[in-house]
């Protein structure tokens, strides 16, 4: 039998119902190796052949960095908002997971994001992976973005961005904001960002409240390390990684953002469809909706 791990966010009252009710019913079909309610462990030595996430994207993106590269397929069940990265129901869950146990569901490999910190009075070659890792002083993977926000005092900060070139450009703003094409649908898109087919192996770069009218998100090839320099910071500017792992930045701190080496393995519900997914979550291309009179005219 196929052995099933559970990472149950039992924060959300639908989730601990769940649970109760659907375990005895996963009893019968699987293995369940084990139950996580509090999200706070590694997973890197999990051995198991699935995890089954009840929760929402929150929950499942936590357990893609606590994978740390750990090659074990994702199914995330919605119990949150949106959904995009846990794409199933409660609904329709249970024929899809008899369907996966019985020949399989289509897997897609995310690529994810490492992001590093090095100090600014430590000299290293950048470019170099090995040399990075070795030398910094926070590191984490993201499967949605890695976020630079100005924090309090909330004044502007400056900060300095390359993407695969020597020399970069420097703006102030609020921060900005690199994501993979899985998280561009996240705080990207809310900062006015593209929207990338999870399939395009690509990053965004979108700035957060440029003090410029001209500096517009730019979308650049996944194979690309992003380098960003903090000129001029807040006490509490902060880099974000999926809004769970964080570190304060100082004056003269750079980070360098590139591809992991690991990628999430994440099961898919084969009914789904990309411009359905957006027009039903985020109301994407949606016309104008009117009402009629009580005379039957039609209002704008």
């Amino acid at each position: 039998m196929a052995r099933v791990f559970i990472v149950a966010n039992v924060g959300k009252p639908r989730v601990a119902r769940a649970l109760e009710e659907w375990r005895p019913w996963l009893a019968e079909r699987a293995t369940v190796v084990g139950v996580e309610t509090d999200g706070e462990h590694t997973l890197a030595t999990l051995e198991a052949d699935l995890i089954l996430v009840l929760g929402g994207d929150g929950t499942l993106l936590s357990v893609a960095r606590r994978l740390e590269g750990r090659r074990i397929p994702v199914m995330g069940v919605n119990f949150g908002r949106l959904g995009f990265l846990a794409g199933f129901t409660p609904e329709n869950f249970p024929a899809h997971f008899e369907q996966q146990l019985r020949h399989g569901l289509p897997i897609a490999p995310r690529a994810m994001l490492d992001a590093s910190v090095v100090g600014g009075d430590v000299n290293c070659d950048l470019s170099n992976a090995n040399e990075v890792v070795r030398r910094r002083r926070f590191g984490a993977t993201a499967l949605n973005d890695a976020v630079v926000t100005a924090g309090p005092p909330f004044h502007m900060i400056e900060i300095s961005i390359s993407a695969g070139i020597d020399s970069g450009v420097t703006y102030m703003g609020d921060g900005v904001i690199v994501s993979t094409a899985s998280g561009s649908t996240a705080y990207n898109v809310s900062a006015g960002g593209p929207i990338i087919n999870p399939d395009v192996e690509a990053f965004c770069i979108t700035p957060i409240c440029p003090h410029s009218l001209s500096f517009r998100p730019v979308v650049v090839s996944s194979k690309t390390i992003v380098m960003i320099a903090a000129v001029r910071v807040n006490e509490g500017t902060t880099l974000f990684c999926d809004g769970q792992a964080s570190t304060k930045l100082s004056a003269e701190d750079k980070i360098v953002l590139r591809r992991s080496a690991h990628e999430l393995l994440l099961v898919e519900d084969p009914e789904a469809r990309q411009w359905r997914s957006l027009a039903e979550k985020l109301n994407w291309a949606m016309g104008p909706r009117y009402s009629q009179t009580e005379s039957g005219a039609v209002e704008g």
